[in-house]
């Protein structure tokens, strides 16, 4: 090994042993705003799953220049920035965590971003009117919802109604003919029984990215449900119409594990 390789491998090793620091005890804390409070006071920036540039090319499809965009859970990601380099400005995001929020708005406009509206806000009960968005926007943050489920297959009542909760308050934000771009690492035939419940009238397109493991980018156009999706929804969690092979990495065998959203970051 090189000298450069071994110090590229050793800013690796520091940078992994930094990012460790961050992770709770229980993965039930990543539901706790005072956990993410205090992380994000101490963390700089962080990107769960890949950055922009690995999917902007299956999100600008579903937007125009003009699109009112909502970006739940935003964190310290450079997501919402990097829409506003790519053309998006009419930009408003979220979290629950006001630290978070605070230093965002500052490094926004410091960067001359001042245009995008940062505010303190849950998912679960969002503080805007019916159809105020042509698109909303989430990485990662729908995955949050499910870190204290015992078993993807059969998620417990109140991991349902939790997401459920957050997929209504979307639904109810978003305009006629607008769009829900979520990107995460669950595949199809875990997601599709929510995303395609009967009390949404969206339809749904899905796409994969990334090499080795691979994650999803599912878009849902509210207002073009097609009789097909409700007779896949009513398959439930044992459906398998829509399921995607893909090949198994070790990184599946993590996800059961407390650090699971550390190790999806690759």
């Amino acid at each position: 090994m090189s000298i450069d390789e071994c110090e590229r491998s050793g800013r690796l090793i520091e940078e992994a042993a930094e990012q460790h620091s961050f992770l709770p005890d229980h993965n039930s804390q990543y539901l706790d705003a005072k956990y993410w409070d205090e992380r994000f006071q101490k963390e700089e920036e962080y990107e769960w799953f890949k950055g922009y540039k690995e999917f902007s090319h299956l999100l600008k499809p579903h937007l125009e220049a003009s699109s009112r965009i909502l970006v739940l859970g935003c964190g310290n990601s450079s997501l919402t920035a990097d829409l506003f380099c790519d053309g998006f400005q009419s930009l408003t995001s979220v979290d629950l965590s006001p630290a978070v929020i605070e230093r965002m708005r500052q490094r926004a406009a410091d960067k001359g971003m001042g245009a995008i509206e940062w505010r303190v806000a849950d998912m679960l009960d969002l503080p805007f009117a019916d159809g105020s968005f042509d698109a909303v926007i989430e990485k990662g943050t729908m995955d949050v919802l499910f870190v204290d489920n015992d078993s993807p297959w059969s998620p417990r009542p109140e991991v349902c109604a939790r997401v459920h909760r957050m997929l209504a308050e979307t639904h109810r934000v978003l305009a006629k003919d607008g769009v829900f771009l979520s990107v995460t690492f669950a595949q199809p035939h875990f997601r599709r029984p929510f995303l395609q419940a009967p009390q949404y009238d969206w339809g749904r397109d899905v796409a994969t990215f990334g090499e080795g493991f691979h994650y999803f980018v599912y878009g849902m156009r509210k207002g073009k449900r097609a009789a097909d999706d409700a007779a896949a929804a009513d398959q439930g969690m044992n459906g398998s119409s829509d399921r995607v092979t893909l090949k198994e990495s070790p990184m599946h065998e993590h996800m059961e594990q407390d650090d699971y959203l550390l190790r999806m970051s690759i």
